[in-house]
């Protein structure tokens, strides 16, 4: 910035300082309208949705995104691992984060150029964990006993390969049918339906076992070296937290400042990644200075980083994932249905992130057909994801969402290039063989920080409801008490279930294992039959802070189908009703049949004869 320029503005804003002390509104409603304005000019985007950022910038910022992401997307494989046998593999672990790497690019691409539209990135998903980790600690599953020894494992021989590969296998096909359910409730507009039954109090117990649910994993991790394990807590936290606000003197360049300095914040961007980094220094420094024990039966082996040196030589420089590569997928019936409850509560979480997108990204709340196709191209990517053998579906991103807040870059170019990013990521095996080289405690510390948010963010949505209410409380606390006792005590007695049948018995032994599901069912089945108002229940604040919106763009313009499809193929009279195709200006249905839902939200009551639940 010019100085003489700087000067002036510096000179104006404490002008207005000092302006804003000395004259104070009388009216109330101009103190609004000051505030008002002050918050417009300080949320305003720099890019909007449709804007083309220079490409410089759209590499940087789509970086940013990409490494945003990183921390959710590399721990899926590394939780997974240890089910799949793969605890003394890491050269087949780097291959796991170089397929979802690569799956998440090419869903991201899908989900911006065809789906939502909006600048929404699409990564692993944590609500298939739980599903996952409970089919896999079927009996049948369970990793042999020789496969946790390092010394027994042979990671080429014939028969260990077969042992993963055969676990993988299981998951990829329970996605991938699990996922043509999703793809049907997006493409048919199903998605409608579903929302009309489901509010804060299911989403909160849902959302908030996932975490919870993951304790003793994290636990495991982090008891390696608690040393460790508290030290990447505390620079996480101190980086999120503390310095979150502090901005940092960066290089940059531009046509009229050439090479200047430029302040980003950011701890506050990437705190997850720069609390690994520094963990993971340090662990360098205490092993290469031999203060961590070389004994693998003494307290703080597990610290050293030298334990995985092998696989960066093993790892192959480059490396195309492709569909099939761990064999043909096989099915059971107790993996699918597992696998569903991961996909709804997944479809529930995206919706909500399409609106908070549009709003911080300066588009229109989106549109049902909008929504129908986010969720039918999430569900084609959950498709691709099993086929390709990510052991995990696809979803959108609520971290980056909250990236688009603090850039004020809501461009989809943006999220295009972090796209391509990861797709260039995923195809060159040695980046993926260092992130396996990061030493177990630190995983744990990040986990205790990534799952203790995960929790929290569940419980937030109690903020759109009456919490004086005798009869939230009880379906909160009852959904999450029995979220986590009855998983619990099926885990413990996995022979307690005995229907006679023993598919209809592996269905019901994952799903009362899987915590979420359990939570999030109960939450259900009483917030839509205990007698409750809507304002009560929350439904009327949860339906208007999705749909809040400032200056936006015209839908038409952000929510199109690109080139021509949607104003040449969707306006014909044979294919224009369809659900997920954009309706023609001036006949979009989407509103039609609200009115009666907007009087029940403003006044609280229902018309005559209708139901006031969902």
């Amino acid at each position: 910035m010019d100085p003489e320029k700087e000067s002036n503005v510096m000179d104006n804003y404490a002008f207005t300082k000092r302006e804003h002390l000395c004259e104070i509104p009388a009216d109330d409603s101009e103190r609004k309208k000051q505030v008002s304005d002050g918050e417009a000019e300080q949320n305003k985007l720099a890019y909007s949705v449709t804007d083309v950022p220079p490409w410089y910038l759209c590499i940087i910022l789509g970086t940013q995104h990409y490494l945003t992401a990183f921390g959710g997307i590399i721990a899926i494989p590394l939780i997974l691992s240890k089910e799949l046998c793969l605890e003394h593999d890491t050269l087949t672990q780097s291959h796991l984060i170089s397929t979802i790497f690569f799956v998440s690019g090419l869903c991201t691409l899908l989900q911006v150029t065809f789906g939502v539209r909006l600048p929404i990135l699409q990564g692993g998903t944590f609500t298939f964990l739980a599903p996952s980790l409970a089919l896999l600690s079927m009996p049948q599953w369970k990793c042999p006993a020789w496969t946790q020894n390092a010394n027994l494992v042979n990671t080429s021989s014939p028969e260990y390969i077969e042992v993963w590969q055969s676990r993988i296998r299981e998951l990829q096909g329970s996605v991938m049918v699990a996922s043509c359910f999703q793809i049907f409730v997006g493409f048919s507009g199903l998605i409608g339906l579903f929302m009309r039954f489901i509010g804060p109090l299911t989403i909160a117990p849902t959302i908030s076992l996932i975490g919870l649910s993951l304790f003793d994993s994290s636990g495991n991790d982090a008891g390696k070296h608690w040393g460790i394990s508290a030290l990447t807590v505390s620079i996480i936290v101190l980086f999120s937290q503390y310095l979150r606000h502090i901005p940092v003197p960066m290089p940059a360049y531009s046509k009229t400042k050439k090479f200047h300095s430029s302040k980003i914040h950011v701890f506050q961007i990437l705190p997850v990644l720069a609390g690994i980094t520094v963990s993971w220094l340090i662990c360098y420094i205490l092993t290469a200075y031999s203060v961590l024990p070389s004994d693998p039966k003494a307290y703080g082996y597990w610290a050293r980083t030298d334990l995985k040196g092998d696989v960066l030589g093993q790892a192959p420089w480059f490396r195309f994932p492709y569909p099939g590569q761990w064999g043909m997928p096989t099915v059971s019936p107790a993996g699918v249905f597992g696998i569903l409850a991961g996909v709804i509560s997944s479809m529930i979480e995206s919706v909500g992130d399409y609106h908070a997108c549009a709003c911080l990204s300066g588009a229109p709340p989106p549109p049902k057909h909008a929504i129908n196709r986010g969720v039918g191209i999430e569900g084609i990517g959950c498709l691709m994801a099993g086929a390709w053998g990510t052991g995990n579906g696809t979803t959108s991103y609520s971290e980056n969402v909250g990236v688009l807040g603090i850039t004020k870059v809501g461009s989809r170019m943006v999220i295009v290039t972090s796209g391509f990013l990861m797709i260039f990521m995923g195809m060159f095996g040695k980046i993926a063989a260092i992130f396996t080289t990061i030493p177990t405690p630190v995983i744990g510390g990040m986990f205790f920080v990534m799952f203790g948010v995960i929790t929290a963010a569940g419980i937030s949505n109690l903020q759109y409801t009456d919490m004086n209410s005798s009869r939230n409380i009880f379906v909160f606390g009852f959904s999450m008490f029995t979220g986590l006792a009855i998983p619990s005590w099926v885990f413990k007695h996995p022979g307690a279930i005995v229907t006679g049948v023993t598919e209809l018995d592996q269905v019901l032994r994952v799903l009362l294992t899987t915590s979420m599901f359990v939570g999030g069912f109960f939450g259900f089945v009483l917030d839509n039959t205990i007698p409750g108002s809507r304002k009560e229940r929350g439904i009327v604040v949860w339906k208007e802070a999705h749909q809040q919106s400032g200056e936006t763009l015209e839908s038409e313009e952000v929510y199109s189908l690109p080139f021509g499809i949607g104003s040449r193929i969707c306006t014909a009279s044979l294919v224009r009703y369809i659900p997920f195709c954009p309706k023609p200006a001036g006949t979009d249905s989407d509103d039609v049949g609200n009115n009666e839902d907007t009087i029940m939200e403003k006044t609280g009551q229902a018309l005559p004869n209708r139901d006031t639940r969902l």
